[in-house]
Formats: C-alpha cells, structure tokens, sequence
C-alpha cells in the first residue's frame, strides 16, 4: 500500500476551490471564536492580537451582536436601497449625535473601500475637481477610487490608477521620509509634500484623504500638531478633508474618534471595521452643505446593500456597548499598559528598534540592526510564526518594513494582555539575540 504523504502548508485539501487574494491562508480552520479567543478544528485557543480584521471592535460573538443578528432575523434582513429601516434611521441619528457638527448627514454602507470610495466620489462632485491626494503608507481600499489613494501596498501590475492621483510623505517620525529629521519632528515633510503638490497639480485639488494614524503603512502616528497643519494647508488652498477612521473610529484609540485628539474635524468622515464588530458595515458622514450641494449636482452612489437593515441593527448594538462600557477609556488605560509592557520588551529584544502608537492600536517595529534599523523581514515571520504556534495571532504591517501590529478587541483583560507579552517575549528568546 503506498504511503500518504502529509500535505505542505504550500497545499491543503480545503484550498482546492479557493482563489488565493493575497497572503497565504492560515495552517488551521476556525470552528467558534468567541471574545479574545479563535478555536482551531484540532481544539487549540489562539488570542486572538488582530480583533479578526480589525473588525472585532467588542470581541468576537459578543452577545449584543448575536442578539442583534437574531433580531433582525426576525424583522427584515434586506430592503431595496431607497427603503429605510428604524434602525438604519436610529443609527444615522446615533452616530451625528456622537460627532462635531458639522457632520451630521450619513450613508451606511458596508466596506471601509466603498464608504471611500463614496467620499472620494462625493469630495469630486461636490468641488467640481478631480484630483485626490494621498499619504504615502495609506490603506484605503481596493476598488478603483480608493485603491488609487493607497500606497502601502498593492499599486504594482494593476496598470494606470485613477487620474489626478497624488501623495505626499509619511509622517514616519521613526524613519523620515525626508531624512531630516532624527527623534523630533518638525514637519518639514508635510510642508514640502504641499510645495511638490502645488508644484505638480493642475489646480484641480478636490481633497486629501488620511488615517488620523496610518495602520497598513506600519502604526505612523503623525507628530503632534500635524492634522492641524495639514488642515490648514487644506484650507488655504479650497481643499476637502477626508479622514479614513476605520481602524481608529470608535473607542480604539482611547477616544471615540482619532481626530478629536488635536480636535480637527473633517469636511468627510468615513467609518467601517469597527463599526460593524465583525459583520460588513461602514459609512460615510458629511455636512447639510456638502450634502446639499452634492444632490443638486447629481451625486450617486447606488449599492445593492445600502441602508441595510440587519448590519445597521448590529451597528446600534456595537455603538451601545461601546458607549455604555466606556470602551474608549478602556482603550486608553489598557493601552497605557500595554505599551509599557512592550517597552519592557524592547529593553531586553534588540529586535525591537521602535514601538509606537495609541490607545489599542499599537506598533512594534521589529529590526535586523538597531543602529541602521534594517528591516526584520525574515526575523519578523520567523516571530510570527513561532508566536502563531504559542497561541498569539498577530499581523504583520508596514509595506517595505517589519512592523506588528497589536490591535486586540477593546473588550481584551490585563490577564490577556500579560499572556500575549509572555508569548511575545518567548518567542523574542528563543529567536532573536538579547539586547
């Protein structure tokens, strides 16, 4: 009888049917997740340091959400898009309630690309231009209009993106993007960035889009007063301002919203990961005015699963939980915590050149060399690896760098903050040199 073979990770049974999107899928099925935790097919537990995709906002299977899921079950599930839902109306209302006027007017709509997608849209209609600036290191979706604003990875044989794209640096204060700066930030890249735009447009600037901090691009938490500075930048040349809060919206970074840290507001806010905890829903958030303006030059942005009912039930559900356990707070003193903890890592891991971030959205830059802080790329998926097969699930971020991104649900313990740090500092040990 010939022997059977084990297959490779290059190749299991249940990849067969599916079309590979981009990193190679993980070694095991998820039969139940539920809170910090993923459950393997083979019994393993699995903290889970991702919140999922960042979607997660309230742990995975929180009982609102279930709650909410069976409820709508029972009530409607699906409307044509013109239709409207209580809940769809009750969660637009929430959500200008928790927000600065003037952004009181909101479309629900279901990934962080297509509510993007649609304030890109909504920027160009309202201003009548075209072109759409970006950061370097941004993630803001794939469909084309997003897609075309995201620099930190995936722009490569996918042919021309959308015209009138530009970018500017990164506010990368651990590595300048100008190599100006060393350890203080003064912003020479912003300024120079809207020297080159106004260099390089054709005076057709509609708006720039940013993350208040930059996640794909490596955990970039822009200096303080920057968002202040590239707001006015923006207004001194009729520019709109986008911020893309999906990774930072609602409680993550120890505040409801990123930009309320320098207390900027945006002329077009988009929402999504956390706004769903876990199923598909985003949107978009403007003013009367842009609104106003934007209907009467004939905006559209149509989907077959806008204003849905059933997410937008869940979405009040996630909100609810959010406010009432004061998730933001909890966000900024677990997060205080796990910095520290992580700080103590790289005191004793010369692995770790950087660690930066805030709230529950933290960064750890991994390094082949402190000094020249040559990036950690095979070191960073050995740890991964090695982390994955102690029971830690954590992504890896940061384009041409090395950078871990430890965003766990805001629901996370102190208990399973300190078995994460435990997990990361064994695999540290045993793989990388001390410092």
């Amino acid at each position: 009888m010939p022997s059977v073979q084990e297959p490779t990770p290059s190749f299991r049974p249940f990849e067969k049917h599916l079309l590979h999107y981009g990193r190679d899928f993980s070694t095991d099925l998820i039969v139940r997740a539920q809170g910090s935790y993923l459950y393997t097919e083979d019994g393993r537990e699995i903290l889970d340091f991702s919140s999922g995709q960042m979607c997660a906002t309230i742990g995975h299977n929180h009982p609102k959400i279930v709650e909410a899921m069976a409820r709508a079950g029972q009530t409607v599930i699906h409307l044509d898009s013109t239709m409207l839902s209580p809940d769809v109306v009750d969660l637009t209302k929430r959500l200008s309630d928790l927000l600065p006027e003037p952004l009181n007017k909101v479309q629900l709509l279901n990934t962080g690309g297509e509510a993007n997608e649609a304030a890109i849209r909504l920027a160009k209609i309202a201003t009548g231009k075209f072109e759409i600036i970006g950061i370097a290191g941004s993630w803001h979706g794939t469909t084309t209009g997003a897609a075309s604003t995201t620099y930190a990875h995936g722009r490569k044989n996918y042919g021309p993106v959308m015209p009138g794209s530009l970018a500017i640096a990164s506010p990368n204060c651990y590595r300048c993007p100008i190599r100006h700066c060393a350890h203080q930030c003064d912003m020479a890249c912003l300024d120079v960035g809207f020297d080159m735009i106004d260099a390089t447009s054709v005076g057709e600037e509609a708006a720039v889009i940013v993350e208040p901090i930059q996640s794909a691009g490596g955990i970039i938490v822009p200096p303080k007063g920057y968002l202040a500075r590239l707001r006015e930048h923006c207004d001194q040349r009729g520019i709109l301002l986008i911020f893309d809060e999906a990774q930072t919206g609602l409680g993550r970074v120890g505040e409801l919203f990123g930009f309320e840290d320098e207390g900027v507001t945006p002329d077009i806010l988009t929402l999504s990961k956390t706004l769903g905890g876990g199923l598909p829903l985003s949107a978009v958030i403007t003013s009367d005015a842009m609104a106003k303006t934007a209907r009467e030059n004939g905006f559209s942005h149509y989907t077959s699963h806008g204003s849905d009912p059933l997410t937008a039930t869940v979405g009040l559900a996630v909100v609810d939980v959010i406010l009432e356990s004061k998730l933001a707070e909890r966000a900024a003193t677990l997060g205080k915590y796990l910095m520290n903890r992580l700080c103590e890592l790289q005191y004793r891991h010369k692995a770790i050149g950087d660690v930066r971030g805030r709230g529950l959205i933290l960064g750890v830059e991994i390094v082949a060399d402190r000094i020249t802080k040559e990036p950690g790329h095979e070191l960073i998926k050995a740890l991964s690896e090695r982390c994955y097969q102690l029971g830690l699930n954590i992504n890896r971020v940061g384009g041409p760098h090395s950078v871990w991104r430890l965003a766990p649900p805001l629901t996370i313990s102190h208990e399973e903050v300190d078995q994460a740090i435990d997990i990361l500092d064994h695999a540290l040990e045993e793989i990388s040199p001390a410092a």
